[in-house]
């Protein structure tokens, strides 16, 4: 089967701690996690595509087995480019459950070869989401348990 290679999809604009935790939960898993930005059309980014690059980089520059990449067409076909037999998500509610529930759904529809696994987020971030970091960031608000220290200094640098 050769190493378990895992998708991690998402905006991730910004990418937050609730998102690294489900990364290095992930990593721990599988052979190889590669975070995925995903350009989601129904939402103007406050990051470009280079600046989550570079966010998400460093963020997970102390997981060795993760590497970041970007993709504009359908995950399954992307898994498949990638050789990915795993996609990882995190759940952080109920309320995430239904639309997972729907993508899963189709993914497997379209792609019966590709499982998704679902990871329960930690507790302490079962409420965070980027538009709820990015919403306190612009009112500079303390977000600094929130993202990592690189993603909040960037926070700071586009809400002055």
């Amino acid at each position: 089967m050769g190493k378990k290679l895992a998708i991690c999809p998402g905006s991730f604009d910004p990418i937050t701690n609730g998102h690294l935790d489900i990364i290095q939960r992930g990593a721990k898993i599988f052979d190889e996690v590669i975070v995925a930005i995903f350009n989601n059309q129904s939402k103007t980014p406050l990051f470009t595509v280079e600046e989550r690059i570079y966010l998400i980089e460093q963020s997970t520059k102390d997981i060795p087995n993760v590497t970041v990449d970007v993709s504009e067409g359908l995950l399954v076909e992307y898994a498949q480019q990638r050789n990915a037999h795993a996609v990882l998500r995190g759940l952080r509610a109920v309320s995430d459950f239904e639309y997972e529930m729907q993508i899963t759904s189709m993914n497997k529809k379209l792609e019966p070869e590709i499982e998704t696994f679902f990871m329960m987020t930690n507790n302490q971030y079962s409420f965070l989401s980027s538009s709820i970091v990015k919403e306190v960031a612009k009112y500079h608000g303390n977000i600094s348990d929130l993202v990592p220290e690189v993603v909040k200094d960037a926070l700071i640098s586009k809400f002055k």
